[in-house]
């Protein structure tokens, strides 16, 4: 109805010339005013009801909402709140802020308790925050401050392996297509899985459960790097998955150069986009520089350059976590031998020791660390020596594993003597060392798993040379995958807790008292 001032003038001169026709006009317009009004306010209940309905099917955990909850949410006292306060310099490098939540609408962040099905339990389920808007971690990861005590005066490296089956795998056996083929046990048709089940028990503590999504927040806009061997290769597929596992648009996760094979020698990338994070392999079978050399008959001679840091490390010097490893080249028949190969400098060594050349190699690693990494913003592994278990013989001659279904269980049977001189060797080094790099030493508790190697599981059709030969062709080196590196990543993770809780605790006893 119009409001003007010639329309005020007509209604009253109808007025005074029917009030009969008024009052219908009155009546006709009262049901219009109140049907408009009762159809905006259904329109305004629908949309409320469809709003908030859409919010909380499209996830609870997406950005906008974690956004609306900061802003809005009452304060939540929790312990991580305390420990990691939002002035910390070392919750800044490592701790994402919640400004730093991507505003991508694609939901890339679900909660998941297991490997099967996309749903929440207590340990990640959702975000809370403390009114300063700082993401509170406790509610996250569900690990108390006892726990955290433990960690400190816990070795997680001594215990056993138990059954899971309610937690475990931590993704879904063929679900990951970035698995080499040689370590998809599952797609290659072994029929028995229950190498899959199996959790790693510390004797005087427990490790916090793996918790991808937190993983995830941790190392937004962050580099980690894997640098190693074929063994490190096998962790870092692994790391992929894990984390895979966590993200809702999987099609956000894929290798930055677009390869779908990583056996060859270089570097591979793979992207989590909607968290500006990157995990990276660089394959380094000895950590220090392959060279050639001239021979003297116009050739040249493969050589190793025990004294220089291998020639890629540029690129990955500044990365947030580095995880490193060498060890099972060391042992090959041209390294082992020493013989006209260990280099320093332009000069060749006739002979040398395999372990004296080993020593050398990672005293190079180390003192290229110490000068080199910046450690108020990365933290650096070493994961030890992971053993084989052919029997029968070795991977060249007719060693085997297959048949083996379960972990060894009496820990007399577990001897890792023959890897004695090389730990000895890694251990004194790290010892020596200025910067705190966390010593991995997954050497003996992955001795009991003699079940988890792929054995003649490496391919879903063999051959049919290998079918007649079996016992030829089997990686008894090698894990499968789900399997024990997704444990050696949970240490990883367990570690990463453990290391900010020290710091932060530090910088509490530092605080000026008020």
């Amino acid at each position: 109805m119009s409001d003007s001032p010639t329309s005020r003038t007509r209604s009253v001169f109808s007025v005074a010339r029917s009030n009969n026709t008024n009052y219908l006009s009155n009546i006709f317009s009262t049901r219009r005013s109140t049907t408009f009004a009762c159809t905006l306010t259904i329109f305004f209940i629908l949309s409320t009801i469809f709003f908030v309905f859409s919010h909380l099917s499209y996830s609870s955990k997406s950005p906008a909402f974690v956004r609306y909850i900061v802003q809005n949410r009452s304060h939540f006292s929790a312990f991580f709140s305390h420990i990691f306060p939002p002035d910390s310099s070392s919750y800044a490098n490592f701790y994402p802020d919640t400004k730093a939540i991507s505003t991508d609408p694609v939901v890339s962040d679900p909660p998941l308790s297991n490997a099967t099905s996309p749903q929440s339990s207590p340990a990640t389920d959702g975000l809370s925050v403390s009114d300063s808007g700082d993401m509170d971690l406790d509610s996250m990861v569900n690990v108390s401050a006892e726990m955290l005590e433990e960690l400190i005066k816990c070795d997680l490296f001594d215990g056993n392996w138990v059954e899971d089956h309610d937690q475990l795998p931590m993704y879904r056996p063929g679900s990951c297509p970035f698995i080499d083929e040689s370590f998809n046990c599952f797609h290659n048709k072994r029929p028995d899985n229950g190498y899959e089940k199996y959790r790693w028990q510390p004797k005087h503590c427990k490790i916090p459960r793996w918790n991808g999504r937190h993983m995830l927040e941790l190392s937004r806009g962050k580099r980690i790097v894997y640098v190693g061997d074929s063994l490190n290769r096998n962790m870092w597929e692994s790391m992929v998955c894990m984390l895979r596992n966590c993200v809702m648009n999987q099609t956000n996760v894929f290798e930055a150069s677009g390869k779908v094979e990583f056996k060859t020698k270089g570097s591979y990338s793979f992207l989590f986009t909607n968290y500006n994070f990157s995990v990276e392999f660089f394959r380094s079978n000895f950590l220090v520089q392959e060279w050639w050399m001239p021979d003297g008959n116009g050739s040249n001679k493969e050589t190793l350059r025990i004294d220089l840091m291998e020639k890629e490390s540029e690129r990955y010097e500044k990365a947030d976590v580095l995880i490193f490893n060498t060890g099972h080249w060391w042992t090959h028949s041209k390294t082992s031998s020493g013989k006209g190969y260990y280099q320093e400098g332009n000069h060749v060594y006739d002979e040398m020791d395999g372990i004296e050349a080993y020593q050398r190699a990672l005293t190079t690693w180390a003192k290229w660390i110490d000068s080199t990494v910046n450690f108020t913003s990365s933290l650096v592994f070493f994961r030890s020596y992971s053993p084989s278990h052919f029997r029968g013989g070795q991977w060249n001659s007719g060693g085997q594993c297959d048949n083996e279904t379960e972990p060894i269980i009496n820990e007399k049977y577990i001897n890792i003597n023959d890897f004695f001189p090389y730990l000895d060797v890694l251990e004194k080094v790290l010892k020596g060392m200025k910067a705190p790099v966390f010593y991995l030493n997954i050497t003996r508790m992955s001795d009991f798993r003699k079940d988890a190697h792929p054995s003649i599981f490496t391919k879903p059709y063999l051959t049919e040379e290998e079918r007649r030969a079996p016992e030829r062709f089997q990686d008894c080196t090698h894990w499968c995958l789900p399997g024990v590196p997704d444990t050696w990543n949970e240490i990883v993770y367990a570690q990463l807790l453990r290391k900010y809780y020290l710091e932060q605790k530090q910088k509490q006893r530092e605080k000026p008292k008020q």
